[in-house]
C-alpha cells in the first residue's frame, strides 16, 4: 500500500494502481473544469491532470496548495492526486483491513472502501476505480487524460 496524508488524515492506495509520486511545481488551470479538478501538470512531457479529493472526502479545502501528486492509473487511463505528504510504503495484511463504515450521510466518502489499520494508527483505503468514476461522474463532459 502508498500510504498518504491528505488534509491530516491518513488514506492508502493499493500500490498497484500507483504509477509515481511527485513534487508539484506548477500547475496549469483549465477554464469551466469542476473545482475538484485542480488543473493540469507537465511531467516529463506528459500532461497530468490533477484531482484535489478533499472536497469528496469530507476534509476542509486549506488555502495552500497541495505540494505532492500521486499518479494512479486505471487500465489506460491516469490522475495524478493531489496529496499533502506520501510518507510510507507497507505491505499490508488482509486482516489489517477492516470494512468501510456505512453509516453518515449517504456518499459520504465514496471513494473510501476499506479502513487500514497501520500500527496504532487508522486511515481508509482509496479505491482507484471509484476515485475515477466521482472524476467522470462531476459532469458527462470530463475527460480525465
Amino acid at each position: 500500500m502508498c500510504v498518504l496524508t491528505l488534509g491530516g488524515e491518513l488514506f492508502a492506495i493499493d500500490l498497484r494502481h500507483v504509477s509515481e509520486v511527485f513534487e508539484v511545481e506548477s500547475v496549469t488551470a483549465v477554464p469551466g473544469m469542476p473545482s475538484y479538478l485542480t488543473g493540469v501538470t507537465n511531467l516529463r512531457g506528459t500532461v497530468i491532470t490533477l484531482v484535489d479529493l478533499r472536497g469528496s472526502l469530507g476534509l476542509p479545502a486549506g488555502n495552500s496548495a497541495l505540494p505532492f501528486a500521486v499518479v494512479i492509473r486505471h487500465g489506460a487511463r491516469h490522475v495524478g492526486l493531489l496529496v499533502d505528504y506520501v510518507p510510507e510504503i507497507h505491505t499490508v495484511p488482509r486482516e489489517h483491513l477492516l470494512p468501510a463504515m456505512q453509516a453518515g450521510p449517504a456518499g459520504a466518502r465514496p471513494c473510501v472502501s476499506a479502513v487500514l489499520r497501520l500500527e496504532q494508527r487508522l486511515g481508509g483505503v482509496l479505491e482507484v476505480p471509484q476515485v475515477f468514476a466521482q472524476v467522470d461522474g462531476g459532469s458527462p463532459a470530463v475527460s480525465v487524460l
